[in-house]
């Protein structure tokens, strides 16, 4: 899954400025990734007033919750993965691109960053939320 970049307008400069940006997001699916928050992160480190330094507590806060967050992507990634290498072998029922039901058996599993397909009878990229049956 690719989420889309966030923009942020220039930050105010000249007197009375809090050195504060306004951050406007672009992401009409509302998925924040991993290098989202990164780079919210450091959008947020930048713009910090050093006379004024945030609360250490909630920094150390919200790595912790990153940190949790990619533990349990990475669970759920490894649960997928685990259960598509099952299917090998296996006849499954799935709704190919053109949107009609196919029959097949699993040949082989791809996984990359935009998630994990399977290969029916020479059929690659089949999504694992297409498949409707497993024999």
């Amino acid at each position: 899954m690719t989420a889309t970049p966030l923009t942020a307008a220039p930050a105010a400069t000249g007197a009375g400025s809090t050195g504060a940006s306004q951050a406007t997001p672009e992401n009409p699916d509302g998925v924040l990734g991993q290098n989202d928050f990164l780079k919210l992160m450091v959008a947020q480190l930048q713009s910090q007033n050093p006379l004024e330094p945030s609360n250490p507590n909630e920094f150390i806060n919200e790595t912790e919750q990153m940190t949790m967050v990619e533990q349990i992507t990475d669970l759920a990634n490894s649960n997928e993965l685990s259960g598509a290498v099952q299917m090998i072998g296996h006849n499954v029922t799935y709704d190919n691109a053109a949107g009609e039901v196919a029959t097949g058996t699993v040949q082989s599993v791809q996984s990359n960053s935009a998630g994990t397909t399977v290969t029916v009878e020479g059929v690659g990229g089949v999504k694992l939320s297409a498949i409707t049956n497993v024999e």
